[in-house]
């Protein structure tokens, strides 16, 4: 619901919606006459290091959130023509999907913040609106996208460890709804926002214009629900989902060496045609070993999606370690500057990470790729098509 603002509203209950910008390019700066304590607040880079390292990475991360955005329409496309019927194609849709959308809200805040720097007057408060348009849901999907990735590390985790129980364990039907109750879980707490912020219509008298703004609701339960949600959501999931994805991760590297050392070994003996003697243990070892090359293929696939994913967000979660010890360290601290620059820098890797999976299918899984060539080639044949017409 859009509330309507009086300019009396405006200047006495609200004053900071008169602002005309907060964007990163447009810093609220400290006016005090000390020169020293004007350095230490605008905080380590000058204006121009600032304005130059911040332009420069908006508009990377605007290129890698364009390519994230048309690798994983490709990969949902695929998925799609290949079908549901296994339970690994469920959850790797859904990860392609929730990459696409926090590629689509990251490019929301780029462009925005883009046409800020470049004086575009736009018809609302730029960091205010994306902030909760954007910002908020992306926090929220990041989350998503962790657990998606954990849950699938745990499913090859599963395959390995019980080859032949995991097909009564893990089903289609399963997977889909262990993907909504991710969702659920941590994605639509992020629209409980809105409790804590509404939209609102502000008259600027400094451009004349009337713009869409927000103001937060002072309300002692809408403060304290924004805060646990926050808090559970955005700190303690995405650290817990993360761990999952680095104990995963470690236990199939290590079954993997196993599997490999064992058909070394058979491939040795049938060379040599000697069988050699096996011990209860070794016999079982290798019976935990036996998995078909398709399913060996997968979780190879799955190990360095989980691999990229873990590198990728390793900056994010060092900065909000950051930003827990270091109290000057952060948006309204001293060194706000070089927070926000570090904050640009290590959200690059998320983007990132979701643009590249499509190498990865493309390279370890022969059904993906198939489909992929022929989706491409039906393309160029409508494109051929078209231009005789």
């Amino acid at each position: 619901m859009y509330l309507h603002l009086t300019e009396e509203d405006n200047t006495t209950r609200y004053p900071a919606l008169n602002q005309v910008t907060d964007s990163p390019f447009h810093l609220w700066e400290d006016k005090s006459k000390d020169s020293s304590m004007l350095t230490l607040a605008r905080g380590i880079l000058s204006d121009e290091q600032f304005y130059i390292i911040v332009l420069f990475i908006i508009y990377t991360s605007q290129l890698i959130n364009i390519c994230a955005v048309i690798a994983n329409s490709l990969c949902i496309t695929v998925f799609v023509k290949l079908g549901f019927s296994e339970p690994s194609n469920i959850s790797l849709t859904a990860l392609a999907v929730c990459d696409f959308t926090m590629a689509v809200l990251y490019t929301w805040g780029n462009l925005c913040s883009l046409l800020t720097y470049h004086n575009i007057r736009l018809p609302f408060h730029d960091l205010n609106v994306t902030f909760l348009t954007g910002s908020v849901h992306w926090t929220f999907l990041s989350s998503t996208v962790a657990w998606i990735t954990a849950f699938i590390s745990f499913e090859r985790c599963l395959c390995i460890l019980f080859p032949l129980k995991v097909r009564r364990l893990i089903t289609p039907k399963g997977t889909v709804i262990a993907m909504l109750i991710i969702l659920l879980l941590t994605f639509c707490p992020s629209f409980f926002i809105y409790i804590r912020y509404k939209f609102v219509w502000v008259f600027n008298p400094y451009l004349n214009v009337t713009i869409l703004n927000t103001i937060p609701v002072d309300s002692e339960f809408a403060i304290l629900f924004q805060k646990i949600s926050v808090v559970i959501c955005g700190l303690i999931q995405p650290l817990l989902a993360f761990s999952i994805v680095l104990i995963c991760t470690v236990l199939l590297v290590v079954q993997l060496r196993k599997i490999s050392s064992w058909r070394m070994s058979v491939t040795s003996a049938k060379n040599q045609r000697v069988q050699p003697e096996e011990s209860p243990a070794a016999s079982s070892s290798a019976a935990e070993a036996r998995i078909s090359q398709k399913e060996e293929r997968l979780v190879r696939m799955v190990v360095a999606i989980a691999t990229i994913f873990i590198m990728s967000y390793i900056p994010t979660y060092v900065g909000l370690l950051c930003d827990v010890l270091f109290d000057r360290f952060n948006l309204f601290g001293v060194y706000r500057r070089l927070y926000i620059v570090s904050s640009y820098i290590t959200s690059l890797g998320q983007p990132f990470s979701g643009s590249v999976n499509i190498l990865i299918y493309y390279k370890m899984a022969s059904k993906f790729r198939s489909v992929f060539r022929r989706l491409v080639r039906l393309n160029r044949q409508e494109q051929e098509r078209h231009e005789l017409e």
